[in-house]
């Protein structure tokens, strides 16, 4: 893939943490204006589940997927020319057929299973993914021990986040999450490295509490960034969610959505924030906070917005840190 045209990030080591569309959008803009070898995408895992046997990465298929130009682009996720008779099948015979996998992405999950079954974790089926598509950025998950997202309802349920996200719809009230079999995850040796020696931690515009908190839950994680020089892209913009239930979860918790509620829920770990011109009132709230604003257009409609995007991102990190670049 060419490089875009701006400034020159040549000598900045970045890991993006991501998930879903927004997350994915972002790291594809990172991969435009640098340097292949040094971008690394930490890729949440706690959407991933079992379905009619199929072990299915949501988020990493999402991120995979815009890394290699499949991904649809009306939807932002799935793949482009989709066909849908394998599902259609599954529906007349009376299968499970809420959760929207597509034949070309049923192979996806069939080889992951394969392989996994074979004895690959799966960080080593990520890479071989990557591989086959042609993506030369780092993907990994953000460990190869299962976590869980599990939202819990006003209504009393628990859900695992892919029945509540896709099979309700993300209608049911939330009241809060967990995140199963994170007190025993572990760090990747791959994860450890690449945020130890990273010059910039990037939050990409991915949902904070189910995205970017089950990362930031696992033993260590945290510890790694300690020190890191780390900033934000909010993923709300005029109050809403550009896609996803992210708005929609802050209100039901009680706060109310907006560039404050972001910084708040990232207190203490960033130190700069990418904001939408439409929010540019806010950026004396986040000044007052002692987190560095940058306001641009945040909405990546077209691949030039994402880099764009990604561009601006690196340079707010850049005037945190004073550092000399070339332009």
């Amino acid at each position: 893939m060419e490089k875009e045209n701006f400034i020159d990030f040549s000598d900045l080591e970045v890991v993006a943490l991501a998930g879903g569309v927004g997350g994915a959008k972002l790291a594809h803009g990172l991969s435009m204006v640098l340097p292949d070898e040094n971008l690394t995408v930490i890729v949440n895992t706690g959407d991933d589940f079992m379905h009619m046997g199929l072990f299915i990465s949501p988020d990493i298929d999402t991120v995979t997927y815009t890394l290699s130009a499949k991904a649809n682009p009306d939807s932002g996720w799935g793949l482009v020319n989709e066909t849908w008779n394998t599902l259609e099948a599954v529906n007349k015979l009376g299968g499970p057929a809420w959760f929207q996998v597509g034949d070309q992405d049923l192979a996806t999950h069939l080889v992951r299973t394969e392989l996994l079954g074979k004895g690959l974790n799966l960080t080593q089926v990520t890479q071989y993914f990557c591989e086959r598509w042609g993506i030369r950025v780092r993907v990994l998950p953000m460990s190869n021990d299962p976590v869980r997202t599990i939202v819990f309802t006003k209504d009393g349920r628990q859900l695992a986040f892919q029945e509540y996200f896709v099979k309700e719809r993300f209608e049911p009230p939330v009241k809060e999450f967990s995140f199963e079999g994170v007190e025993g995850a572990r760090l990747t040796a791959e994860v450890s490295s690449a945020i130890y020696q990273a010059d910039l931690v990037c939050i990409c515009p991915s949902n904070p509490w189910v995205s970017i908190d089950p990362m930031l839950s696992i033993p260590g994680f945290r510890q790694l960034l300690k020190n890191k020089m780390i900033v934000a892209v909010s993923p709300i913009v005029g109050g809403k969610a550009l896609k996803g239930p992210a708005a929609k979860m802050y209100q039901e918790l009680g706060i109310e959505p907006g560039v404050e509620a972001v910084a708040e829920h990232y207190k203490g770990l960033i130190r700069g924030m990418v904001i939408d011109e439409i929010d540019s009132a806010n950026a004396d709230l986040l000044i007052a906070r002692g987190i560095l604003p940058m306001v641009t257009n945040t909405i990546m409609k077209s691949d030039a917005d994402r880099a764009s995007l990604a561009a601006q991102t690196l340079k707010l990190a850049i005037d945190l840190t004073g550092r000399a670049i070339h332009q």
